[in-house]
């Protein structure tokens, strides 16, 4: 599930951290980067029982419309397509989710507020509205309005984004709310997955598509501050016009893991690493930080590869 971009941004951000505080070791900062890992990875189990929740809330208000209903001696028929939906039903039984979110201790208690907006939106929606007129509904039909709950009603959110922000406080966690537009495309790979012969048993998402992916997201955060002092060196030889004292904090740490990427990963493409680090710039730093970076990494390849020292798989043109 955690692909490259995350981990690059995952050992920026301990990276940053690491180098404010001076008295932290690298063990702590191995540590610290697995922790943001396994945030991330509650937050994919969080907005899978999410569905849970939202078929709950909607239960609950079909079963207060019926109190209602026979105290006013009113007739009542609920529409239940929506809460008996078959895909949310197998979610819900799915014995990993249940057991990680027990494991874990992960609730939506702290973020209850949410639903009752949520919901309101959502029975507004033209896809909800045809989900529920539509004269037959196969398991299909199920699984493709959460595709869309989830493409369509959850994605910048401001009321799930203020929950999300509650409960990171009260479950200790941290950028939930950065994560949630990476993690709802898993959520939405999960759905596309399951199939109801699977019952419960149904597989889930990984943390790591492979051991590959953990092995490179440590060793790529143990060079970075192992060669931190040959990084900057590097970096102020190659400043043009600009004071070393002005560089912007973010920029150098963004420099400091693309370097050790592109001088200590040489299997790793050279325009991929380029390419993800000045994409990581452009969201993480200044308006223009970007083409500094860019500039910056240019200078210094172009220079290592005079030297001969480029091991990259792909040599510059």
């Amino acid at each position: 599930m955690i692909n490259r971009t995350i981990v690059r941004t995952r050992v920026i951000q301990t990276l940053y951290a690491f180098n404010q505080c001076g008295d932290k070791t690298a063990h702590t900062a191995k540590k610290e980067l697995l922790r943001s890992f396994s945030d991330t990875y509650n937050l994919y189990f969080m907005m899978l029982d999410f569905v849970n929740e939202l078929t709950t809330y909607a239960q609950n208000q079909i079963t207060e419309s019926e109190a209602r209903s026979r105290a006013t001696h009113i007739t009542y028929k609920p529409n239940r397509r929506f809460v008996e939906n078959r895909f949310a039903k197998q979610l819900f039984e799915n014995r990993t989710l249940r057991r990680y979110i027990a494991d874990q201790h992960l609730s939506w208690e702290a973020g209850q507020s949410v639903f009752a907006n949520l919901y309101a939106s959502l029975t507004d929606m033209p896809y909800y509205k045809a989900y529920m007129a539509a004269p037959e509904c196969t398991y299909e039909d199920d699984k493709a309005i959460w595709r869309k709950i989830v493409t369509e009603l959850l994605p910048g959110n401001e009321d799930l984004l203020s929950a999300l922000e509650e409960l990171e406080i009260a479950l200790d966690h941290q950028n939930w709310t950065v994560d949630l537009d990476i993690v709802l495309s898993y959520v939405v790979k999960s759905i596309r997955q399951f199939r109801e012969a699977n019952g419960p048993d149904q597989a889930l998402l990984q943390m790591f598509d492979s051991e590959d992916e953990l092995n490179f997201a440590q060793d790529l955060l143990m060079q970075a501050i192992e060669h931190h002092d040959e990084s900057m060196e590097l970096v102020h030889a190659h400043l043009k016009n600009w004071d070393a004292d002005r560089l912007a904090f973010m920029d150098t740490v963004i420099l400091q893991v693309a370097l050790a990427e592109l001088m200590y990963f040489p299997d790793i493409a050279l325009e991929v690493t380029l390419n993800e680090y000045i994409e990581l710039a452009k969201e993480y730093s200044g308006d223009k930080s970007y083409l500094f970076v860019n500039g910056i990494l240019n200078e210094i390849l172009l220079d290592l590869k005079r030297q001969g020292k480029l091991l990259k798989a792909m040599a510059m043109k």
